[in-house]
């Protein structure tokens, strides 16, 4: 075996050798989660009883693709520190960022007049943009201010359940009931920053998680208020600006105020650029404070805590700002969702969606906008497109996101323009970024 460019014939056999290694290592650990995942299944036969069903054959072969993988990677991607993005390569970047952040723009606007765009598409068009607006929002809390939350769910519950409860017991519309979501959304954020301002670290994810469940469960056992498992039905849907959309033409509906044929899409296509004007909203939002005396001082807390504290910056003021802001937009989107489904119950809150949006801020590059909303296409859109491979999509799902990380540690979008420049303007390195120098 030829030893790869820019590695020394001399010092290749003893990296082969130990990658070999590390790759048999890496692939014996796979083959013991394999084989009870992958390799043992219980199945149904044609009498009723369930009998095991073995799978050594693709057991092998992820095995095989485990200890190829490995060896690629200890062999071209691990050997040496990589260097710094040149400055033209970076410049290069940024003039692409600035059109392809208008480009994104324009598809999203013209997404439902397209030929062939029909409800399947536009479904999972709200879905992904409901999902860019959490990422937005956590981005605030873990990009900019550096406080790791892994209960961020909790907020986008607390914005569900008000404009449920509110709509549902005193008849309030939907313009009505979405401030007033953010706003109890951003009162929890409050209360959950009180009790963390002096953890850190995993500590501060520990007890932002604990605070997550802790939501859930009183969501799940308050059941003359919220209903408990069985969850809130039958929420009202919203209207434009009063006019429902209804089917029957009438001349208090949509349709029969504008002179439209009555159809289903209307409503879908107002909830799709619903969601479009709340997601922009919140990324607005966040570029324009960041660029305030506050951003900074988020972004101060979250390169060093002590040295902020030494500036004189008020560390209990900044991060409840930065929890309530976040758990506000939270709290919105929360709203829409309870509004869009006209049915929420606690199973719709679990932890497991907040390890999503948390994951869709780390891919995308924290702190970076765009990154955020290109890794939401590609996480809950390309989930879509590995529907058809059945219980192998969550396989092949994490395995591209472990690709993603280990080429791209920083994220998507690592390099970032500072807030604050002093003489010439020119972008950070993720290398640095990474460092705390950003």
């Amino acid at each position: 075996m030829t030893a790869p460019a820019g590695i020394p014939p001399q010092g290749f056999q003893p990296r082969l050798r130990a990658a070999v290694l590390d790759a048999g290592k890496a692939t014996i650990v796979a083959f013991g989660l394999f084989v009870v995942m992958v390799g043992l299944r219980t199945d149904v036969s044609p009498t009723g009883a369930l009998f095991l069903r073995t799978r050594w054959l693709d057991v092998a072969l992820l095995c095989a693709a485990v200890f190829v993988a490995r060896l690629a990677m200890a062999l071209w991607v691990r050997p040496g520190p990589k260097e710094a993005m040149s400055t033209q390569r970076a410049a290069a970047l940024s003039r692409a960022g600035l059109l392809f952040g208008p480009a994104l723009l324009a598809v999203a606007l013209i997404l439902p007049f397209v030929p062939g765009i029909g409800r399947y598409e536009l479904d999972l068009g709200i879905l992904v943009l409901t999902y860019i607006m959490l990422g937005w929002g956590l981005n605030i809390v873990v990009g900019l201010a550096g406080l790791l939350d892994l209960g961020y769910v909790a907020f986008y519950a607390v914005g569900a359940y008000s404009y449920a409860l509110l709509a549902q017991y005193f008849g309030l519309s939907f313009w009505i009931c979405l401030p007033l979501a953010g706003i109890l959304a951003a009162f929890w954020g409050v209360l959950l920053g009180f009790p963390v301002l002096r953890l850190r670290g995993d500590y501060l994810a520990i007890v932002t998680l604990a605070f997550g469940e802790i939501i859930r469960i009183v969501l799940l056992n308050w059941v003359e208020l919220t209903g408990g498992p069985n969850g809130i039905s039958g929420i009202p849907r919203p209207t434009f600006f009063g006019l429902p959309f209804s089917m029957s033409g009438g001349p208090g509906t949509f349709a029969g105020y504008f002179g439209l044929e009555p159809s289903p899409s209307h409503r879908v296509i107002f909830l799709y650029y619903l969601i479009l004007a709340l997601a922009l909203l919140t990324n607005w939002v966040a570029i324009r404070i960041r660029r305030q005396p506050i951003g900074r001082a988020w972004e101060a807390l979250r390169e060093d805590e002590i040295a902020c504290r030494a500036l004189g910056i008020n560390i209990t003021n900044t991060k409840l700002t930065a929890f309530a802001l976040g758990a506000m937009f939270a709290g919105f989107a929360g709203a829409f969702f309870a509004t869009r489904q006209a049915f929420i119950s606690p199973e719709s809150f679990t932890f497991i969606e907040s390890a999503i949006i948390l994951a869709i801020v780390v891919l995308g590059g924290l702190g970076s906008q765009i990154g955020i909303a290109v890794a939401a296409i590609v996480m809950i859109g390309g989930f879509e497109l590995f529907r058809d491979l059945d219980e192998y999509r969550m396989l092949v799902f994490g395995a591209a996101m472990v690709a993603i990380m280990v080429l791209r540690p920083r994220g998507l979008v690592g390099s970032r323009a500072p807030s604050v420049v002093l003489g010439e303007k020119r972008r950070i390195d993720a290398r640095y970024v990474g460092e705390g120098r950003g």
